[in-house]
């Protein structure tokens, strides 16, 4: 049975999917703990969350998701804040788009040092933490399926792959502890992290006409599909890839 307020921890809540997210879930009844670099838009949007539903209870911790021991300390303070967890959603990353012959050593570790250890740092406290009937949704990013090709390029491409295999492995090992875990991939979506790249008018133009509905996607229809994999509606759905990219990634 669903608790009247379910809890959830949301990484990178200061802006973009991850605070539509965290606005999301609490017009969904959630209690929520968000986590990011970026203490101040964590706050602004944990505010905005308790005044827009009532009841429902939002705090934040500054933290940077590829820091192990900074990791640990903040799930320990969302526990505290939120008693037994019943959610994650790993929704900090960061973007980047050098070409790939110019791309630095540097800067291909730190795109994975956030993308993907950051991911799987959050999915292995969250296990620690939760009872049977926990669920996790990582977002990842169709720049993953097909390679980038969008704004992201080759460190940001693979990064996100690898965030959609580590989630089917954290699916084969979670499932013993009835802990469900999905990825869900955007496509691109008019967040800050790409607005430089969708401020050139023709490269919008370009991104928009990839998609079957010519056009951006909005951070609160991101938001939707993550609500809908940690719902009840998606209690048989483990280990799927869910695509909301509006017609650009087709089988």
């Amino acid at each position: 049975m669903t608790p009247a307020h379910p809890t959830c921890i949301v990484t990178g809540s200061a802006s973009g999917i991850g605070a539509a997210t965290v606005l999301a879930l609490a017009r969904a009844g959630y209690h929520t703990f968000g986590l990011d670099l970026n203490a101040e838009g964590a706050e602004r949007v944990a505010l905005q969350a308790g005044l827009e539903h009532a009841g429902t209870r939002h705090a934040h911790a500054h933290c940077d998701v590829a820091d192990e021991a900074a990791v640990v300390a903040a799930f320990v303070r969302a526990a505290e804040f939120l008693g037994p967890l019943d959610a994650l959603v790993t929704s900090a990353g960061v973007v980047d788009t050098t070409p790939f012959m110019d791309i630095t050593v540097a800067q291909f570790r730190r795109i994975h040092e956030v993308n993907v250890i950051g991911t799987w740092l959050c999915m292995r406290e969250a296990a620690r933490h939760m009872q049977p009937g926990g669920r996790i949704c990582a977002i990842a990013s169709i720049a993953g399926l097909r390679g980038g090709g969008l704004s992201g390029t080759a460190a940001y491409a693979a990064s996100k792959g690898g965030v959609i295999a580590l989630a089917k492995n954290a699916a084969r090992v979670l499932a013993a502890q009835g802990i469900r875990v999905n990825t869900l991939s955007p496509g691109a979506t008019d967040t800050p992290m790409i607005a430089t790249p969708l401020s050139d008018p023709m490269h919008r133009a370009r991104i928009e006409g990839l998609a079957a509905q010519k056009r951006i996607g909005r951070a609160e229809e991101i938001a939707s599909g993550v609500v809908y994999l940690l719902s009840p509606a998606a209690s048989f759905t483990h280990g799927a890839n869910l695509v909301v990219d509006g017609g650009i990634v087709m089988p």
